[in-house]
């Protein structure tokens, strides 16, 4: 049964707001995203009001889930602070799959006022949290990300993967996992296991074809939820997968938890390289360390004789490191090995570990590694 926004609105209209008006009636609902069972929307309300509103964003979720064909819910409470405004304090929420209760706060004004970056916390149990970004999409980002986290595997890591490209979740498919996560007894979702990985994704809650439509504060309440609603466990290193460019999932990183690196991934050519240096600036605006730059599809390699061509010309990424000084991690070619492997949910380095791309790989894997070694040993 499909359900239609009329559908939510009427549920909503039935609640009240500590004010005693409609929800609807408020001015606080986003737009409401309804597709297949999946209802995503957020209330924004003012920081000072928050904990009142806590009460009726439970009530919202209770009574979308109520409406028959309703499969997954995911409801933000996101506060504005306004200028001048005392911070309030902050309000804790454990969540459920498909259900969100976070507070997002817009940066306060200069003058003394508190950094957002003042907000950020480890994740328990989490040595090291490190980005897999590009400044664009189809650069092989996902791929690269998972590889990436197999070799750190293969070093002898304990290691996660957080696919955080919330827009385009592509690791259910890299990994051939389809399953709804579980909750432990403390209401947080249990990651996926595969390959020795601890694997969590938006993709996990929603279906592969639907549409993933997000307003900002959903994008920052969807990948706190994902790092902090999530039972880790022991890991050396989470990975993290981020959206390509450089916009809300990104900060909301950064912001959340003190990040030990980024890996930037780009093509040889111009048009991504330009991309990639706006990623590598963001990072570097948000006192992120550049772990280094990967260049992918650096040269395509005949499976039938080994000839190379550089199709997307060659040594750009390379180039761009030395320009901006930073450590130029490995060229990965553009081989049907890892095309193939990467679509049937066998990735390159665990399905072929003594073959050429799992050996690249690897060595990506030990520069990352060798750059935190400081940051999990102190772990």
């Amino acid at each position: 049964m499909s359900v239609t926004q009329q559908q939510v609105l009427d549920s909503l209209a039935k609640i009240k707001s500590p004010r005693g008006v409609a929800l609807t009636n408020a001015n606080v609902l986003s737009a409401i995203s309804a597709s297949d069972g999946k209802v995503f929307f957020s209330i924004n309300v003012d920081a000072a009001e928050a904990r009142a509103w806590e009460s009726v964003r439970a009530e919202a979720e209770a009574a979308v889930r109520g409406i028959p064909g309703v499969t997954t819910v995911m409801v933000a409470l996101t506060a504005e602070r306004k200028a001048g405004a005392a911070p309030p304090p902050p309000t804790p929420s454990r969540g459920t799959p498909g259900v969100q209760s976070v507070h997002a706060h817009k940066p306060p004004p200069q003058g003394g006022a508190q950094s957002p970056m003042a907000r950020q916390s480890e994740i328990p149990g989490v040595a090291a949290v490190i980005a897999v970004a590009s400044g664009k999409g189809g650069v092989g980002k996902s791929t690269t990300a998972l590889n990436l986290a197999l070799g750190l595997r293969d070093l002898g890591l304990k290691v996660g993967l957080l696919d955080a490209d919330i827009y385009g979740p592509s690791v259910p498919r890299l990994t051939g996992l389809h399953e709804k996560p579980e909750l432990d007894g403390e209401r947080k979702m249990i990651p996926l296991k595969r390959f020795g990985l601890a694997i969590m994704s938006i993709g996990f809650l929603v279906e592969e074809e639907t549409a993933m439509i997000w307003r900002g504060p959903m994008v920052m309440s969807a990948v706190t939820q994902m790092l902090r609603d999530v039972a880790w466990g022991t890991l050396d290193v989470l990975v993290v997968d981020m959206p390509p460019g450089t916009g809300d999932a990104q900060l909301t990183l950064a912001q959340n938890v003190p990040l030990k690196g980024a890996v930037i991934v780009s093509t040889p050519q111009d048009l991504s390289l330009i991309d990639a240096r706006r990623g590598l600036a963001m990072f570097k605006k948000v006192n992120v360390p550049v772990l280094g730059i990967v260049e992918n599809m650096s040269y395509f390699q005949c499976p039938h004789c080994g000839t190379k061509s550089d199709i997307f010309g060659h040594g750009g990424a390379r180039h761009e490191a030395e320009k901006l000084q930073v450590p130029f991690l490995g060229e990965i070619p553009l081989h049907m090995a890892i095309r193939a492997t990467s679509d049937a949910g066998n990735p390159v380095v665990d399905s072929e570990p003594d073959g050429p791309h799992a050996a690249i790989y690897r060595a990506i894997a030990g520069q990352v590694r060798d750059q935190l070694k400081g940051v999990i040993a102190a772990a």
